[in-house]
């Protein structure tokens, strides 16, 4: 009797023990993100979520003017803040800001590319004029890579970091054809990033917000802007090393993190 009393415990504690792993998920508590785009649409969203579950934020937009007022709601929540200024269609611009972040001596833990342009919808587009793909890839490209080129060999240094570039499901589009390419070139550069990282606890992942009412996806989009609340930010969180996913944020709209997290676990890495 006594043996079985012993076996009905230690399964009790295998099971426990599972539960407890299937739930795990990286505390950002006291660390930093630097979200670019901070100051408006999905980029705000996920600033005001982070700002929830006690992460520092570093916050980036065109302007300070634009991100005073988010910096002063995320204060209040409880979390420090510092807010940057960068036009990201100049890497000099860029170069400047990541200087800037380096000076101000708050690690980037975690990065979230958000910051993106679309420059117009070319209906006429065999017309589309070479400026909207020599911009869309400043922007959504160049300047993203530049951020991830800076921090994520500290991130490795230190043993820790997550960066969630945001891309687009647009497919075809060639009305929108300098974003959506600038958008798959930011695949191809993750893609081949996490093809080092995975496996670290260093992550890189995608992830789609899908088609919001924000000022770059117009009033006519059929998701509100809060929909990619949980989904945008699991890169965050996932806690099981896996790099290279492709994460739909309205996959997971209307979901608890904790429910959304067990769901991502079940994505499988769609470039390696």
């Amino acid at each position: 009797m006594l043996g079985v009393i012993k076996f009905v415990k230690n399964w009790d504690s295998i099971i426990y023990n599972v539960v407890n792993e299937e739930k795990k998920m990286v505390d950002v508590k006291g660390k930093w993100a630097f979200i670019t785009g901070a100051n408006r649409g999905i980029g705000l969203r996920i600033a005001k979520f982070m700002a929830s579950k006690g992460c520092n934020l570093i916050l980036h937009s065109r302007s300070l003017e634009h991100t005073t007022s988010v910096l002063e709601e995320v204060k209040a929540m409880g979390v420090e803040a510092i807010h940057v200024a960068c036009e990201l269609s100049d890497p000099n611009e860029v170069r400047k800001m990541i200087d800037e972040v380096n000076a101000s001596g708050k690690p980037v833990d975690i990065l979230f590319n958000d910051a993106a342009v679309q420059i117009a919808y070319r209906k006429d587009y065999y017309k589309t004029p070479v400026e909207d793909y020599v911009t869309s890839f400043y922007i959504n490209t160049i300047a993203p890579m530049m951020l991830c080129y800076e921090f994520i060999p500290k991130m490795i240094e230190r043993g820790f970091g997550r960066v969630i570039n945001t891309t687009s499901g647009i497919r075809n589009e060639p009305e929108q054809a300098g974003y959506s390419a600038s958008k798959a070139a930011l695949d191809k550069v993750t893609a081949d990033l996490a093809g080092k990282l995975d496996g670290t606890d260093v992550c890189i992942n995608l992830a789609d917000p899908g088609w919001c009412r924000t000022d770059l996806g117009g009033p006519n989009a059929p998701n509100d802007p809060d929909s990619v609340i949980p989904g945008i930010v699991l890169g965050a969180f996932i806690d099981d090393k896996i790099s290279g996913r492709w994460l739909g944020a309205q996959d997971f709209s209307g979901m608890s993190l904790e429910d959304a997290l067990e769901k991502a676990k079940g994505y499988k890495k769609l470039f390696l």
